[in-house]
């Protein structure tokens, strides 16, 4: 089973293809971890062996990345102590939990390379991108002869190149993307406040379904259109009084097409240091919507073959695309 600890989800996904992926936000409570995996593993009660990566070692609960790294694999060795535990580094390996700890740069924030590698093995041709967006990073990956070929290869190193860009379809606030939106015909700037989120913009678009169980957003009220509305009312020091559902609409619109022309700009920067033409484009991630969107909408790949991970995986596999991918690669090193 291959295990993905986040710094806001934990997703976890079996070689067949079964997955779950959970909120948890690992700052608030980070003691509780062990606890929160070991009831999620209990779905998977013939698992034996257990591959590891994670991008929660970043979180502000942890004084650096690599306390992170060893209080997370820790976490993880009390919640299954009877499975062999193997965690994926950065140079393309699995190592055991004692030899990650010494090598933590490695370690951390590794879950693309695990899925840039396993796609690329999938992958027949010279040159090749995948895209894979989530609920709070996006990922543009070069893969040149089955390998990953970032010119980055921390997430610094992928910030400065475009590689990789902290914007997604769900925990970005709103005040990250825009300065300014428009109001009723007019130019309006918006409030440096987490008022809102992409959730809310994709809610109100209707990309994403809602979901009145979920209350994990801005305000805490749920993950549903209506209260979506209010939170991106308050962008701007309104609420629904003022601001109609057409705002709402409006105001969304124009945040969601501000965000696509950043990722554009990330993915021009990466398309010009590729050495051969991309010949594929692999879509994964909570947010395929948007990365389908983001191809459609560049001259350079609209006629390039593309290929989501939600049309032949689960929705659920394709969600947790980055815990299925080390899972399989764990399972073809045991031949």
């Amino acid at each position: 089973m291959g295990v993905d600890i986040g710094g806001a989800n934990l997703k976890l996904a079996s070689v067949s293809g079964r997955a779950i992926s959970q909120p948890f936000a690992i700052w608030r409570e980070p003691e509780r971890l062990a606890d929160r995996l070991e009831e999620l593993m209990a779905v998977f009660p013939a698992v034996k062996r257990l591959a590891i990566t994670m991008t929660a070692e970043l979180a502000d609960c942890f004084p650096t990345k690599a306390d992170g790294v060893r209080e997370i694999l820790a976490a993880i060795g009390r919640a299954a102590p009877r499975l062999e535990h193997r965690v994926w580094t950065l140079d393309g390996r699995f190592r055991t939990p004692n030899e990650a700890v010494v090598v933590p740069e490695l370690v951390a924030a590794a879950n693309w390379h695990g899925l840039a590698t396993w796609i690329g093995r999938r992958l027949h041709v010279p040159s090749a991108l995948l895209i894979d967006i989530g609920s709070t990073t996006s990922d543009i990956i070069p893969i040149v002869h089955g390998r990953p070929a970032t010119r980055g290869l921390t997430d610094p190193g992928r910030l400065q190149s475009g590689e990789l860009v902290y914007t997604g379809v769900s925990r970005t606030p709103v005040c990250a993307v825009v300065h300014s939106v428009r109001y009723r015909d007019k130019p309006c700037r918006v409030c440096a406040e987490l008022f809102a989120t992409l959730r809310d913009v994709f809610l109100v678009t209707g990309d994403l379904p809602e979901a009145p169980d979920d209350h994990d957003t801005a305000d805490g009220r749920p993950a549903t259109r209506p209260a979506a509305h209010a939170r991106l009312a308050r962008m701007i020091g309104c609420d629904t009084t003022e601001f109609a559902w057409d705002d709402a609409v409006t105001l969304a619109e124009d945040v969601a097409e501000q965000q696509l022309q950043a990722l554009h700009e990330a993915l021009d920067e990466v398309l010009r240091d590729m050495t051969e033409p991309t010949q594929a484009v692999v879509l994964s991630g909570s947010g395929t919507f948007l990365a389908d969107r983001l191809v459609n909408s560049s001259p350079a790949l609209r006629d390039v073959p593309t290929e989501r991970l939600d049309r032949f995986l689960s929705a659920e596999a394709a969600t947790a695309a980055c815990a299925y991918a080390i899972a399989q690669l764990a399972r073809d090193l045991d031949g």
